[in-house]
């Protein structure tokens, strides 16, 4: 029976949200954000489940494969340069990922850059910063508070600090 509500509300999930991926969101927390989110209208214009506490600029360039960014607390995510999202990544609450920088001689005006790229299965840990231009590899970990100002796109990696660097390779 259990399972056969479950499977309900993901098919109802797949009509009211056209980008939607089934997550490892409880049914009740999906619910409660779609109400927020179609009901209230707190980002009601994003295809996919957003926590309210999120914001999400220029949803049409972002592409992702199975997860939903800023399905947890608090993210920001502006995707005005083009965001790119692999398969598997987990986006931890307060994540910010920032694909486009101000324009160094008149701040009103934003500079052009590469999209973010986010290889498959990575993991983004609370409070972390991704900035413009910036291709993390395959199975990359961004430890909790980190700034990634640089690429890495080595992969299998544990990246920290501010400016993010390799803290330790792992198999």
């Amino acid at each position: 029976m259990k399972k056969k509500i479950k499977e309900l509300v993901i098919n109802f999930f797949k009509i009211i949200y056209p980008k939607f991926c089934p997550t490892s969101e409880s049914i009740k927390q999906l619910l409660l954000l779609s109400f927020i989110q179609k009901i209230v209208g707190i980002n009601r214009k994003i295809p996919w489940p957003v926590h309210f506490t999120s914001q999400i600029k220029a949803h049409n360039k972002l592409v992702f494969a199975n997860q939903s960014p800023g399905i947890s607390l608090s993210c920001y995510i502006d995707g005005r340069n083009g965001i790119i999202i692999e398969k598997d990544v987990r986006i931890g609450p307060r994540v910010s990922i920032i694909s486009q920088n101000h324009n160094k001689s008149d701040f009103a005006k934003y500079d052009y850059c590469k999209p973010i790229i986010i290889k498959k299965d990575c993991l983004l840990s609370a409070n972390c910063v991704i900035l413009p231009g910036v291709e993390l590899g395959e199975h990359t970990i961004v430890a909790a508070g980190a700034i990634v100002t640089k690429s890495f796109k080595k992969g299998y990696q544990i990246i920290g600090g501010n400016p993010a660097k390799v803290i330790k390779q792992i198999t």
